[in-house]
């Protein structure tokens, strides 16, 4: 959960504005988004009958302001849901929302969705998944980077660089949009996770032999191949994906690759260092047994919204934002800075991102999302359901 969604790093930062393009707002009136930066503006300007209160036609007209992009796109916002926010801010279920509500709505939704603060997370572009020992493009979804995401259709586009080799593309069309984002956004904080493996690992095919086997496992040690699941024996039994030998501590493979930005100041995320227990999301390992140092570090800046790309799709990125949405925050997948394992799990990680509350975005999209210039409502509806946990969990 979402502790504190307004802080005093927010509270320093500038409100942004954008081109007033409300013209379908009010029966076509055109409204400033002014009103969007100064509470009692807001509030007055949409309080169209003057009664002193919002009703939530009224509310609406706030949704309407709110989702849109900053070349004047309204991104609808389904009526039933408009309802289930209006419902969680009239917190005395008169039907209104009166000043003293509209100010909790103010403070912790219109403010978070006006002004975010987002942390990028680069997840485990290394060496060993780019052209070592588990070379992403030589996986069963062959993705060595030629297919290129658009706007959430994921189709096929020509190719926007110089031929490559099949050494080097999978590296330059995962690490350039990366590289991008990193160099023009003003991401609030930037986090590189590394997978970081013991040589005894639990995950590598060649230690199969180490553990003993559950009854139950669907492969035995002497048959088990790469990406075969076996269970172990445990206690408890503990279901096993097999992987080549890949990220051990301190090679070459484990590195971040040369051609990836880091930027001074940002944090490296050590995940997978149990030799027990594997460890795809960056805040957990798979048993939920211990948690990495990122949730309290997101905590410690205040972050609101986390954008986050990488290797593998249906692997680490996936299980990372799972975790990420289930935490509570605003999640946005990056595609075109991610590539997978298998087609059919990428599209389970897209349906898991899309019904949890998430967004699936190219990376010529975010700078206008960090900077509030383009708001999207399955984000601002994931906020206000993490603000009813709260209020419900504070009863």
């Amino acid at each position: 959960m979402l502790v504190c969604l307004i802080n005093e790093r927010c509270e320093s930062r500038p409100l942004i504005s954008i081109k007033p393009t409300m013209s379908d707002v009010d029966n076509g009136s055109p409204v400033d988004e002014v009103c969007l930066l100064d509470m009692d503006a807001c509030y007055e300007t949409f309080d169209k009958d003057g009664d002193g209160q919002l009703n939530f036609d009224e509310f609406r007209l706030i949704c309407k302001a709110l989702f849109r992009n900053d070349k004047g796109h309204i991104y609808p916002l389904p009526e039933d849901r408009a309802r289930h926010v209006f419902q969680i801010f009239d917190k005395n279920d008169d039907g209104f929302i009166d000043k003293e509500e509209f100010t909790f709505c103010w403070n912790h939704w219109i403010k978070v969705i006006v002004r975010p603060v987002s942390a990028f997370l680069v997840v485990d572009v290394q060496n060993d998944f780019i052209s070592g020992t588990l070379n992403i493009s030589k996986c069963n979804a062959q993705q060595d980077g030629s297919e290129l995401a658009i706007s959430g259709s994921w189709q096929l586009s020509p190719p926007r660089l110089a031929p490559l080799t099949p050494q080097t593309t999978l590296a330059v069309r995962v690490v350039e949009p990366i590289n991008r984002l990193l160099e023009s956004v003003p991401f609030e904080c930037v986090f590189y996770s590394l997978d970081w493996h013991p040589p005894d690992h639990v995950s590598f095919i060649d230690n199969v032999h180490m553990r003993e086997l559950h009854v139950s496992s669907p492969v035995s040690a002497d048959k088990a191949q790469a990406y075969d699941t076996v269970v172990f024996a445990g206690p408890p039994p503990m279901k096993q994906r097999l992987w080549p030998r890949h990220c051990v501590q301190d090679s070459w493979g484990a590195e971040l690759h040369r051609d990836l930005k880091v930027l001074d100041g940002a944090v490296k995320v050590y995940k997978g260092t149990n030799s027990e227990v594997d460890s795809y999301s960056v805040f957990w390992d798979n048993k939920k047994l211990t948690d990495t140092n990122l949730s309290m570090q997101l905590r410690a800046r205040g972050v609101t919204d986390i954008y986050i790309c990488g290797l593998a799709y249906d692997v680490c990125v996936g299980a990372t934002i799972a975790d990420a949405l289930a935490i509570g925050y605003r999640a946005v997948l990056v595609d075109d800075a991610s590539r997978g394992v298998d087609l059919a799990d990428i599209e389970k990680t897209k349906a898991t991102i899309l019904n949890n509350h998430g967004v699936i975005v190219d990376s010529d999209q975010v700078l206008a999302m960090v900077e509030g210039r383009d708001r999207r409502p399955e984000l601002g509806y994931k906020l206000a359901m993490e603000l009813k946990h709260a209020m419900e969990d504070q009863e």
